[in-house]
């Protein structure tokens, strides 16, 4: 796992030892950051209060299921667009202008047609997944290099073969990028909705903690979150080496 080579562990260790140290000494308010010592003490207590493990896959199986949501439309669609070059350059600067737009702002009217559950964070997160899968999977079929296309033809390969042998393997690393994007988004506006509309996983719980003015506790709860996603991420990575042609 690449985030935890040596140099890394070892440069995260000495930011640890030294915002300890900051902490400790005064340098850093505790109201604003706590010890990292606290922060791990944090993790015990929400532990035994049953706000980490239940609230942690409540929050990912959401972002999981949008970004699913997204690749399922995003990679036929992004191939559709890819096949049809007209259609592509009509509606690339209308995919660009969406993925740049502020969709989480449209949460009221969602609560209003799908009330305060988790469909509404499910359907919000996958229409920010939809649209970097939609756009990378364009790029990446549109991208593969000619010569392949080539080679293909000279193995009078069948257009399906073409595609499935590949096109779409040559895809796979631009599609997986998108995916990647699309998870990172989906769990951002997953985590902000259940924010702001005390609904949900982890996203209730850190504001539930910050309302209280539970700071070691909140951070706990941050870090759970940035090291889950850091997980996903992995198996991502995992997951390309897989697909992508050798």
């Amino acid at each position: 796992m690449k985030w935890f080579a040596p140099p890394a562990a070892i440069a995260f260790i000495v930011a640890v030892a030294l915002l300890e140290g900051a902490a400790r000494g005064g340098l850093m308010p505790a109201t604003v950051f706590p010890a990292p010592s606290a922060i791990a003490a944090g993790f015990g207590d929400i532990a035994r209060n049953g706000e980490l493990v239940g609230p942690a896959l409540i929050t990912f199986g959401e972002a999981l299921a949008a970004t699913l949501i997204g690749a399922v439309i995003g990679i036929p669609a992004g191939i559709a667009l890819a096949r049809s070059p007209s259609f592509g350059r009509a509606y690339e600067s209308w995919l660009g202008g969406l993925f740049a737009a502020p969709i989480v702002l449209l949460y009221p009217l969602f609560l209003v047609v799908f009330h305060r559950s988790s469909a509404t964070i499910i359907i919000m997160g996958a229409i920010t997944a939809v649209l970097p899968i939609i756009i990378q999977t364009r790029t990446g079929m549109l991208l593969v290099p000619h010569v392949l296309n080539a080679v293909g033809r000279s193995f009078n390969a069948t257009p399906r073969q073409a595609f499935w042998l590949i096109a779409f393997p040559a895809a796979v690393p631009a599609i997986v990028t998108g995916i990647r994007l699309a998870l990172i988004y989906s769990l951002v506006n997953t985590i902000g909705l259940e924010f702001l509309i005390d609904f949900g996983g982890l996203g209730r719980v850190i504001s539930d903690l910050y309302a209280q003015y539970d700071i070691p506790q909140m951070y706990a709860g941050i870090v759970t979150i940035v090291v889950l996603s850091l997980v996903l991420l992995w198996l991502l990575d995992r997951a390309e080496r897989r697909l992508r042609p050798a």
